[in-house]
């Protein structure tokens, strides 16, 4: 019979902690890498709205079809998950999403919108199963009590690179056309202008598929985090903390998508700052980059205030700044605008570790339950859309400011787990 002394022990400990480092390092690349083709849709509504003459609850099919992948491709992705393990998820996802930035090559060459949606819904796809896969991941590597700070920090990296990518998007797409506006040529070059950007995107998601099948990480087949006491077993949906947790994220992902979507044209407005689409996409960067510095302050303050606090407080921020861009006008709208990100930053990974708190063995179901309900990015954005067609741009942020109405719902009551 082996024993374990206490020095061996800490030895091992020790040695868990760096894998579990190591791991997390790995995990920030994927999220940099998913937040940068997910903010790439900001630069491509704008962008295929003008190449195809489409109004503005057609533009925002890019968003449905991306986004209502989540809904189609989490459940399945969840069983996938479970039966390959987190590692080999990652993997199958990287290809997946590689596959789906090639497609956008032959979109690009026949310039049929349907091909581009078709081929974000395979991109989606794959950012749907690394979803599934990298967010359990992370919050099962570490403590359960800092799994909120754990995770904020990793979306950091997120928000890196949707910072990164409206201004990689405004040079190499909004950009890229030279010919005379409306005529066949200016919509071929239009259309081709995303080519070289998304063979490159795919060039990437294969290299880091590579790597990530190469890798030796840790295992991790159950979360060490207790059960909700009395709960039915069984199944994550009989957790209404879980539950509830799955419509904040509806409504935050939808909110936070929404207005993203509709920030270039609204920059373009006369009355908010009349920018042109290229130079209006580099503010968005200012939206996206407030989230990355949210993230790395949220990371520090939940491990001293409690989470639900804290969520609470940044969607009443959001709710006000909003109310400011769609009452006012020129530079405080614009900036109220922006300013938004901020306030944004903690809301999903905040929303996402309270909603799996507790669930257990069930928690890798109870992550396809909850990226299934990021399918608020497909129906938020396309309401909203409509929203902009029939009483103005402007007054259709309406709708963001009930889904932060909500957050704070859940910040307060909605995320205490039900004993």
């Amino acid at each position: 019979m082996s024993v374990t002394t206490p020095t061996s022990a800490s030895a091992a400990q020790g040695e868990a902690g760096q894998n579990y480092h190591f791991a997390l390092t790995s995990l920030t690349f994927l999220f940099f890498i998913w937040g940068f083709i997910t903010c790439l849709n900001d630069i491509l509504i704008p962008h295929l709205k003008n190449v195809f003459d489409l109004n503005y609850t057609q533009a925002m099919l890019i968003q449905f079809c991306f986004f209502g992948a989540y809904f189609l491709v989490s459940i399945p992705a969840g069983f996938l998950v479970k039966k390959a393990g987190y590692q080999r998820g990652i993997v199958i996802g990287l290809i997946i999403a590689a596959i789906g930035c090639l497609l956008f090559y032959p979109a690009a060459s026949l310039q049929q919108y349907p091909l581009f949606l078709g081929a974000l819904f395979v991109l989606a796809s794959g950012i749907t199963i690394l979803q599934v896969a990298a967010n359990p991941y992370v919050t099962a590597l570490g403590k359960a009590e800092t799994a909120s700070s754990r995770l904020t920090m990793t979306q950091a990296f997120n928000s890196l690179g949707t910072t990164i990518a409206p201004w990689f998007g405004g040079l190499l797409i909004l950009a890229a056309a030279t010919a005379e506006v409306g005529t066949a040529e200016f919509k071929a070059q239009e259309a081709a202008a995303v080519q070289v950007p998304y063979l490159m995107l795919a060039t990437a998601l294969l290299v880091l598929a590579v790597i990530f099948a190469l890798l030796k990480l840790p295992k991790v087949t159950e979360h060490h985090q207790t059960e909700v006491a009395d709960a039915n077993p069984g199944s994550a949906w009989q957790y209404s903390h879980l539950m509830l947790g799955a419509l904040g994220i509806f409504v935050y992902v939808g909110g936070e998508v929404a207005i993203g979507s509709f920030l270039v044209n609204f920059l373009g407005e006369p009355d908010i700052a009349g920018l042109a689409e290229a130079d209006a996409a580099k503010y968005i960067s200012y939206y996206w980059g407030g989230a990355l510095v949210g993230r790395v302050i949220g990371a520090l303050v939940m491990q001293k205030i409690a989470a639900g606090k804290v969520l609470a407080f940044n969607a009443v921020a959001a709710a006000v700044l909003v109310l400011l861009a769609i009452t006012g006008s020129g530079a405080l709208a614009m900036w109220a605008i922006l300013a938004v990100g901020l306030f944004n930053s903690i809301m999903f990974p905040t929303i996402f570790s309270l909603a799996v708190t507790g669930l257990g063995k069930y928690t890798s179901q109870g992550s396809g339950v909850l990226c299934l309900a990021i399918v608020g990015g497909a129906i938020v954005p396309l309401l909203q859309g409509v929203l902009a067609d029939t009483i103005g741009l402007q007054l259709s942020f309406i709708l963001p400011v009930l889904c932060y109405a909500y957050i704070c719902f859940y910040g307060l009551k909605g995320s205490v787990p039900k004993q």
